[in-house]
C-alpha cells in the first residue's frame, strides 16, 4: 500500500523544491507550460475559461485574490460583500463576484479525499476552524450549520456550496496545480501525470480551471472586477 505520511521535515524539503522551482522558471522554456493551458478542456471537462468570464454582468463586480488559506477570509469576504451590496440596495442577483484561488490556496478548489490522502492541511498550513488542526478534509465545502459564526453576526454561510448558490464564481490555477501535484509526487514516489490528473478530476464541481491564478485575476478585471486582496 503507498505511504502518503509527509511527516515534518518532509514538508519542509516539499517547500524547498517549490522554491527551486520557482527560480527555474526564469530559465526555463514556458511552452510545457502552454502546452497545459492548451488542453484545459481535455483534462477536466471544463468550459472554455475565456467564455467563462462573459458570466461577469453584475452592477456592482469585484475580484478577490485568494493566495493562502488565511483562516475564513477567501470566503468570509466574499459574503461580507453580498451581505452590505444587499443592504444597500443591490441584491445578489446583481452584483458578480469572483474568487480566485492560486497558489497555497489552491487545495480549497479539491474534494476531501485529495485532502486527507495528500495530507493538503499540512503541506498547506491549512487548519480546520473547528478542530485548530491541520485539515484532514476540506472544510468549505458542503460545512454543516453553525460551522462558521462570526461574533455579533452569528451563523454564516461561507461554504464554496453555499456561495455559488449566491452566485459566487470560483476558479482554480492550473499552473499551481502542475507544480505541486508535481512536488508531492516526488516526495511519495508517484507519477506527476497520474497524481496531476487525479487532483484535477478531483475539482469541485462548477468550479473553473484556468491557465494559472494572474491570468484570471487579469481577466476578471478586464471585465470591470474591482481587485481585492482575500487575506
Amino acid at each position: 500500500m503507498q505511504n502518503n505520511n509527509l511527516n515534518p521535515s518532509s514538508r519542509r524539503d516539499f517547500l524547498g523544491k517549490l522554491a527551486a522551482g520557482a527560480t527555474a522558471l526564469g530559465t526555463v522554456s514556458l511552452a510545457p507550460f502552454q502546452a497545459q493551458a492548451e488542453s484545459l478542456l481535455s483534462d477536466n471537462g471544463s468550459v472554455d475559461p475565456e467564455a467563462w468570464f462573459n458570466k461577469i454582468k453584475g452592477k456592482h463586480r469585484i475580484v478577490f485574490d485568494a493566495t493562502q488559506p488565511h483562516e475564513l477570509m477567501p470566503f468570509a469576504w466574499p459574503k461580507v460583500f453580498l451581505l452590505t451590496n444587499a443592504a444597500t440596495g443591490t441584491p445578489e442577483k446583481d452584483c458578480s463576484v469572483v474568487v480566485v484561488l492560486r497558489h497555497d490556496a489552491i487545495p480549497y478548489a479539491l474534494n476531501s479525499d485529495l485532502w486527507e490522502k495528500y495530507k493538503l492541511g499540512e503541506l498547506f498550513k491549512a487548519n480546520d476552524p473547528l478542530t485548530k488542526q491541520p485539515a484532514t478534509r476540506n472544510p468549505f465545502w458542503k460545512p454543516k450549520d453553525g460551522d462558521f459564526k462570526v461574533p455579533g453576526i452569528g451563523n454564516v454561510p461561507i461554504g464554496i456550496n453555499q456561495l455559488q448558490d449566491s452566485g459566487v464564481m470560483f476558479c482554480a490555477c492550473n499552473m499551481a496545480i502542475t507544480v505541486y501535484s508535481a512536488v508531492a509526487a516526488d516526495m511519495l514516489k508517484m507519477d506527476a501525470e497520474t497524481v496531476k490528473k487525479e487532483w484535477l478530476a478531483g475539482v469541485l464541481p462548477n468550479i473553473q480551471v484556468v491557465p494559472s491564478g494572474v491570468w484570471a485575476l487579469g481577466r476578471a478585471q478586464e471585465k470591470g472586477c474591482t481587485y481585492c486582496f482575500a487575506g
